[in-house]
């Protein structure tokens, strides 16, 4: 038989989680805060988890149908909340997501670093023993390199197909190198480091063959939204590495729910950014337009994207940092 003393403290949260619904049902759940939004998601669970003991108890069958019917409630305030519309996507995108990525802004940074490292040691093994890079990038890159030659001519002959097959390829990336997170993070920070060398190689291979402009003017257009989303990618497989191995005082399962849901939102806002590249990678990276334009297109996207994941959709004064 349940114990009195334990029916009064797990009134408390039942009547806070009755408060919130009262609230979403009189305002929406949008006026619901991040902290609430939380504190929601959290109680729910853990009603459920006491409906479960509840029925488990022959003399408290009016506990059992108060607690079957507030869950019912939350369920529907939860779940009709999450239906997308346009607006909310327009929502998602204008003032959710950039206080997100700031907000998580240390796993974006950390997996930059790991790109960043894996550069350095690209560009050293390749400076010290030029050899490498033709072990790691194949006799034919190089050879191909050496003759002066771009390995993108052949995009500008099938654009349509090429754009659609890029960013393709890119959310594959994108995609793996977050669902390596579940991996203790070790699949992610595996991408994150090789694809560095690959662009550290890549770069000294380049400027062997005095190939750097080339290489680079291709590379800026589309890089400068490309390598952020990857980057954010691989912060939030960092993030959902991080709820998986210090869930801290939640449970496990509690940490990787709310872990994995961060690292999702933080991976779905980069959809645009790796179409968009997609675009620019099939179109304007390796067309014949100058140099100078190429670069300058490369500072306006990058200014415009630092614009929005920084300055963008200032924090309310009620909201959790």
């Amino acid at each position: 038989m349940l114990s009195v003393s334990w029916l009064k403290t797990r009134q408390v949260y039942w009547s806070r989680l009755e408060a919130l619904l009262a609230q979403v049902q009189r305002d929406g759940l949008r006026s619901l805060n991040r902290s609430e939004l939380r504190e929601l998601g959290l109680l729910y669970r853990q009603v459920a988890t006491d409906l479960s003991t509840v029925r488990g108890d022959s003399g408290s069958p009016q506990q059992a149908r108060y607690l079957n019917q507030l869950l019912g409630h939350a369920h529907n305030a939860i779940y009709r909340g999450r239906r997308k519309s346009i607006n909310g996507i327009v929502h998602f995108y204008a003032r959710e997501y950039p206080q997100m990525f700031r907000r998580l802004l240390p796993y974006t940074a950390g997996a930059t670093a790991l790109f960043a490292a894996g550069a350095l040691v690209g560009m050293l093994m390749t400076l010290s023993h030029p050899e490498f890079m033709r072990s790691f990038l194949g006799p034919q890159m190089v050879t191909t390199i050496e003759r002066h030659e771009m390995w993108t001519h052949s995009i500008l002959s099938v654009k349509p197909q090429t754009s659609s097959a890029i960013m393709t390829n890119n959310m594959s990336v994108a995609f793996v190198t977050f669902a390596l997170g579940i991996s203790a993070g070790l699949g992610t920070i595996y991408m994150l480091f090789f694809n560095g060398i690959m662009l550290g190689v890549i770069g000294v291979a380049c400027w062997f063959s005095d190939m750097s402009v080339p290489l680079w003017s291709f590379v800026a257009p589309h890089g400068v939204l490309e390598l952020p989303a990857i980057f954010i990618a691989g912060g939030a497989g960092l993030r959902l590495a991080q709820a998986l191995l210090f869930p801290g005082v939640r449970s496990r399962r509690d940490s990787l729910a709310l872990g994995g849901t961060e690292a999702v939102k933080l991976l779905v806002g980069v959809i645009p950014m790796l179409i968009v590249a997609g675009i620019l990678e099939a179109f304007f990276s390796p067309s014949g337009a100058p140099v100078f334009l190429k670069f300058t297109a490369a500072a306006v996207l990058f200014g415009l994207f630092v614009a929005y994941a920084f300055l963008g959709a200032p924090a309310r004064p009620d909201s959790v940092p």
